[in-house]
């Protein structure tokens, strides 16, 4: 790309603050949770509709349960054949209702609403990246992925990721930036696991001898699992759901929980599942009964040397736009660590700088989203030209 080109996309950005702010409001105030295939859908929509009125193609993978995800497809200018993908998921963690309860707000720099940084103000910036690329001309393919379900684990779109990804040059993944203003280089993998135990039913005080309880071997397996979690290792086990029996004067024949578990590397998720499973299935007490009912995965974020190369090359760019930015390490989960264990080069946290992510006060720097855009399309560039 000619300098000349290079200096139009920055600046064709640069006017873009207000138009990106609008399309912001309109996807926070859509309610979009996992489970609402409607309002994710309507999100992608809504997409695809400013994509296709740029003169971009969008492909849909359809679902019949989760939301439809999206792969924009820019060509390159020069005819280069591996692309580079920008990712996002339209989905949030938030009720239906919560859109009008709480709708898309300013006040100064930073902007308010469900999913405003986690991560439709991503969405935004990867939307006007690929448009200003279709104006002046792509160094490289260029694929914009929006998914459907990264808040439960991708059960849908994780396929659809790895197809995209595995021939890809480099992922940029635009969850929010850190409060500090950096990129996310290393992640934690997690599986959220439901399993449920059976045991018999008995009146309490008639004939208490003669019931197995489910909750009390629940509350066993309670205390085996939260003795796995390790801080000087880095791994976490939470039961963070726990429900069961059906009256206070029967021994409980049934109960189910649901554990979130945290591991920082590959290596370390096959032994510390391997120990949250044996727990989850074990016999307690004669009598009782467990199984696993559902288990979701992320796959850890690595750093590896060509994502460091990533890094360096962002660092660059926006050190180019008077940012000083680098990478950090975070507990929480996303679909870059599936795009990082096919060996694709991957960068996360790409996004518009915001902090709160799943709570009523999440938030979002909008007068960030404009230098965030600039620096990741300044990275697109070197990228491509590596």
């Amino acid at each position: 790309m000619s300098l000349g080109a290079r200096t139009a996309v920055l600046e064709h950005l640069g006017r873009q603050h207000h138009a990106m702010v609008t399309l912001l409001a309109e996807l926070v105030n859509i309610d979009s949770g996992s489970y609402n295939k409607r309002g994710v859908d309507a999100v992608g929509d809504r997409l695809r509709a400013c994509l296709e009125a740029a003169g971009i193609l969008c492909e849909s993978f359809p679902h019949e349960v989760f939301g439809d995800c999206i792969a924009a497809r820019l060509p390159a200018a020069g005819g280069a054949a591996r692309p580079i993908v920008l990712m996002g998921h339209r989905d949030t963690v938030f009720p239906d209702g919560t859109a009008a309860q709480r709708p898309f707000r300013i006040d100064g720099s930073h902007a308010f609403g469900p999913g405003v940084a986690d991560m439709k103000s991503g969405l935004v910036m990867n939307t006007f990246v690929l448009d200003a690329f279709r104006r002046f001309g792509a160094p490289c393919p260029l694929t914009g992925l929006y998914t459907s379900d990264e808040e439960i684990a991708s059960p849908s779109s994780r396929p659809v990721i790895e197809a995209e990804a595995k021939a890809a040059r480099a992922v940029f993944n635009a969850e929010p930036g850190r409060p500090s203003g950096n990129l996310v280089s290393r992640r934690k993998g997690a599986a959220f696991i439901e399993f449920e135990v059976t045991g018999q039913a008995a009146h309490s005080g008639v004939a208490h001898a003669q019931g197995v309880s489910a909750i009390e071997a629940l509350a066993r397996k309670v205390q085996r699992l939260h003795r796995l979690t390790d801080y000087d290792l880095g791994t976490t086990v939470n039961v963070g759901l726990i429900h069961g029996g059906t009256a206070v004067n029967t021994v409980a024949a049934r109960a189910a929980a649901a554990v979130d578990v945290r591991f920082p590397t590959l290596n370390i998720m096959e032994k510390i599942l391997g120990d949250v499973r044996d727990i989850c299935r074990c016999c307690e007490m004669p009598g009782s009964e467990a199984r696993i009912l559902h288990e979701g995965n992320f796959l850890p974020l690595e750093q590896d040397e060509s994502s460091r190369e990533l890094l360096a090359a962002y660092s660059r760019s926006a050190a180019g736009l008077g940012l000083r930015v680098s990478g950090e390490a975070t507990g929480g989960s996303a679909d870059s660590g599936f795009t990082a264990a096919l060996g694709t080069p991957t960068l996360c946290g790409t996004g518009p700088v915001g902090g709160n992510a799943h709570r009523d006060d999440e938030w979002c720097r909008i007068d960030t989203i404009v230098p965030r855009a600039q620096a990741l399309a300044l990275t697109i560039l070197e990228v491509a030209a590596a």
